[in-house]
């Protein structure tokens, strides 16, 4: 089955990173399989955002999950998101957030979740864990995989 893939402005081209998260443009493909339930995962286990007090780095392992409805994200897209945080000043919770609130108005998912698994800030691990409601019943539903901090990685 062909994909639509028209009107991508990204895929298949050099695209620079963006300065931020909010200049990114996230991008979608139709779903192949709707409304068949299964999951998509995406990991991300080098995302970096800078502390918005101090301007030092932060590190997070990040796994999303999400029954798709009609949208598929663009992968290319998601990734290129991701890196507009490098230079984002937000606590761990707000850059949680802000992924999964993007996604769901992008995607109108059927469900999502999102794990960001943060490395320790002042000896301190922060996770930040996020979901739309239920999954669908029936949903296989793997683990995330990222373990309880013990010197990730």
């Amino acid at each position: 089955m062909p994909t639509d893939i028209a009107g991508l402005t990204q895929l298949g081209s050099r695209a620079d990173l963006p300065a931020s998260p909010e200049a990114a443009v996230l991008e979608r493909v139709p779903a192949p399989r709707a409304p068949s339930p299964y999951l998509v995962r995406f990991t991300a286990p080098e995302f970096t955002s800078l502390c918005p007090m101090t301007g030092q780095p932060d590190f997070a392992h990040i796994v999303f999950d999400y029954v798709p409805g009609d949208w598929l994200v663009e992968s290319k897209s998601l990734k290129l998101f991701l890196h507009g945080f490098r230079n984002h000043g937000a606590f761990h919770e707000d850059c949680t957030l802000l992924i999964a609130t993007r996604l769901v108005a992008l995607l109108d998912p059927v469900w999502l979740r999102i794990g960001a698994y943060w490395y320790p800030r002042g000896g301190i691990p922060i996770d930040v864990f996020w979901q739309t409601g239920t999954p669908p019943e029936g949903l296989w539903l793997p683990d995330q995989g990222v373990p309880p901090y013990r010197g990730r990685g």
